[in-house]
């Protein structure tokens, strides 16, 4: 399955935009999921959100649907992430698992400042659970500093069946190593100058290196660093258009999505 989305869904320059005039802000999660195919919930970063909020979210939804979840920051902000255990199941323990079936990866954003360390981030990995409270449970990585573009980091996640973010962006790292059984692209190069955030040809290379993910490929055109082979098996692909000119980041996603 290949998922296409945004990040979060109340944003004011939306309304109007890709929200019809009138529709009622209550009415915005429902109407934007009839649109896309996934949600990236960033708020879960700053503060946690309560059980009964992702209970409705999960009930606003369609069947099919997903979010994915950034993890809290107190995580990921730890000095030592070895140590980071508590925050972690506090965090889960907050009503993520609400979603259920509609949960999708959860997402641990470092900051551009967080220099690889083999050992702290190899504990750190060994943290993340595969499941719960009964629920299923998927890890993506975001890294932000060059220490990570060796292959020793690619090694680690792979062995944790941990995905990497690949960020189409000018300020973040690109690797677009497989080390997961799915594949998570943040695409932050929207402009508002195009009616569809990307231009026709941009949004049919993404929609080909999607569909290549989903088949078990790699896509050789964008930056890998890992030195072992990748095993070829289909995958779930997320996509998600994120930054850039946010603006056009719905009506980005809704043209990716009639192209798969």
């Amino acid at each position: 399955m290949i998922r296409v989305g945004i990040g979060g869904w109340t944003y004011e320059p939306w309304r109007g935009t890709f929200y019809p005039p009138g529709l009622k802000h209550a009415d915005e999660l429902s109407y934007a999921a009839s649109k896309l195919t996934a949600i990236e919930i960033n708020g879960t970063f700053y503060r946690t959100q309560s059980a009964a909020s992702f209970a409705k979210w999960r009930d606003e939804t369609p069947d099919g649907f997903v979010f994915s979840v950034k993890g809290h920051r107190a995580v990921v902000n730890k000095k030592v992430l070895g140590e980071a255990g508590e925050a972690i199941a506090w965090f889960l323990k907050s009503g993520v698992t609400e979603l259920g079936d509609k949960l999708g990866p959860l997402l641990w954003q470092f900051a551009p400042f967080k220099k690889f360390d083999a050992d702290d981030f190899g504990a750190f990995l060994a943290l993340l659970p595969d499941k719960a409270e009964g629920v299923a449970l998927r890890h993506v990585v975001e890294v932000r500093h060059a220490s990570f573009l060796v292959p020793e980091f690619v090694a680690l996640i792979a062995k944790q069946n941990v995905a990497v973010v690949y960020a189409d962006s000018d300020d973040y790292p690109a690797i677009a190593d497989v080390t997961a059984d799915f594949v998570y692209a943040r695409l932050q190069r929207s402009r508002e100058a195009e009616a569809t955030g990307y231009s026709p040809k941009e949004l049919d290379l993404w929609a080909g290196r999607a569909r290549t993910w989903a088949a078990g490929g790699v896509v050789d055109d964008l930056p890998r660093f890992g030195t072992g082979k990748t095993p070829r098996k289909k995958r779930d692909v997320f996509a998600f258009m994120i930054a850039g000119d946010k603006v056009r980041a719905p009506a980005a996603a809704q043209a990716m999505i009639e192209r798969l």
